[in-house]
């Protein structure tokens, strides 16, 4: 069962067999709906979803070491109404109604899982099914009626279906031919794996409220923070001498991650602010950088600082935090963990919550953004909170989303770009310090990007 939970990561990239996703579930349902009872299938699911998860997680083992182990074990339990659903209506012989039940319970349950775990204190959504087909846009029309929840019950909907056609037959199963079960299968199949494509011929483009054009400076992995800093700033000024971007005045420069080690609020730091302020006065373009700022007595925050040549028009706390890398959940109980990894020696700040930034385009228009910092662009929900809070201005001034990461967007946050711009209606720009950069538009937004 843990080898059936961790091959299903192959849909995701590096590997992006995302066709996989389509019919990757099925021999672990096959092995669940084999089970003799409910509680057998229930513990079956258990290690299915510990080996999704501990091979989602691979990349935190520098991190916390063995503790992924025990995170997929803790957090696998969450499938076990998923396996108890699909021992309960699928196994043979299959009834018309358990037969309607189980296209619906069973892909319900999986996304009660990931619902679930997409709550931060349990992690966070790492690997939410739909993610997979992050780069098939007539499949994210999904995502634009139902979010990525509505791809990833498409999806194990799909598997669910395939699993009653398989079971309708004699050889595999060892039960009477049910010739209607599997045309019933066959067709929730056909048209599970068509509702994305339908839903993208059926939806009319929207028409194009702006254009802006945003730079996304890229220093590289540089780890000494005056070196990243003086980076960034000869790439920023080259963008006003150069002509970099052919002629293209941009609205809007966006630093990466941790592009100044300096709290930009104090005195102390004037001299650096005052330098930034004048790059955004050569370039004609709000500049948007990420700090890391300690606050005396308590922690570390990590801020998005918007500057303009007036000085800083706003700020962002990151809100959402990586568990164990910046926090280390139940710290009393698991703080042992830094003494045998790289876990957080001390728990850092977070924000009050998601709420956008003002910085001012070159015809002196508002360009209202929501910034996502590192680990918060694979929460589904951050993009669509500031869309959903002020919907009626929003509407009319068409706002962006800003992602922003150290060394490339951290677990799949990247290709959750995708999702989010279909999933929201509003462009999504990515940026690291190295590595995939990139723009996906949003209804009634058209954009340019460029870095260097």
């Amino acid at each position: 069962m843990l080898l059936c939970g961790a091959w299903l990561i192959l849909a995701f990239p590096a590997p992006n067999l995302e066709f996989l996703a389509w019919f990757g579930l099925v021999p672990g349902l096959v092995l669940i709906v084999r089970s003799p009872t409910a509680r057998e299938g229930g513990m079956r699911a258990w290690w299915l979803g510990a080996g999704y998860l501990i091979a989602a997680l691979y990349w935190m083992a520098p991190e916390i070491g063995p503790a992924v182990l025990l995170v997929g074990a803790v957090i696998g339990v969450l499938w076990v109404p998923f396996g108890v659903a699909a021992q309960k209506l699928l196994r043979p012989p299959v009834s018309w109604p358990r037969a309607l039940a189980a296209l619906v319970v069973v892909p319900s349950c999986w996304l009660l899982t990931e619902w679930l775990r997409s709550w931060q204190a349990l992690g966070g959504p790492w690997a939410v099914f739909g993610v997979s087909q992050w780069q098939h846009p007539a499949v994210l029309a999904l995502a634009a009626v139902g979010g990525v929840w509505l791809i990833s019950f498409a999806l194990v909907m799909v598997n669910v279906a395939l699993v009653l056609a398989i079971g309708a037959l004699p050889r595999v199963l060892e039960v009477a031919v049910r010739p209607g079960i599997a045309v019933l299968g066959a067709a929730v199949a056909v048209a599970g794996v068509g509702a994305g494509p339908l839903a993208f011929a059926l939806t009319p483009a929207s028409p194009v409220a702006r254009e802006a054009t945003i730079a996304l400076v890229q220093p590289g992995v540089v780890h000494n923070a005056v070196q990243r800093v003086d980076a960034s700033e000869r790439l920023t000024a080259e963008l006003s001498r150069s002509g970099g971007l052919s002629g293209v005045k941009p609205d809007l420069i966006v630093w990466g991650e941790s592009s100044t080690a300096v709290d930009l609020t104090l005195p102390e730091n004037r001299d650096q602010l005052a330098k930034m302020e004048e790059l955004a006065r050569q370039d004609g373009a709000d500049l948007l950088v990420n700090q890391d700022t300690t606050v005396p007595g308590q922690g570390q925050e990590k801020v998005g600082v918007l500057v303009s040549p007036a000085g800083i028009r706003g700020q962002y706390i990151k809100t959402r935090l990586v568990p164990f890398g910046e926090y280390i959940p139940f710290r009393q109980q698991l703080g042992w963990l830094t003494k045998i990894s790289r876990a957080a020696a001390s728990n850092m700040i977070p924000g009050t919550g998601a709420h956008l930034l003002y910085p001012v385009d070159r015809a002196g228009r508002p360009l209202p953004i929501g910034v996502l910092i590192c680990f918060e662009s694979a929460f589904p929900d951050m993009a669509r909170a500031g869309v959903q809070t002020l919907a009626p201005v929003l509407k009319k001034i068409a706002p962006a989303v800003i992602s922003v990461a150290a060394k490339g967007q951290i677990g799949d946050g990247a290709k959750k770009r995708d999702i989010r711009a279909a999933g929201s209606g509003v462009a999504d720009v990515s940026l690291a310090a190295a590595g995939a950069a990139g723009a996906r538009a949003g209804a009634g937004f058209a954009g340019s990007g460029a870095a260097g």
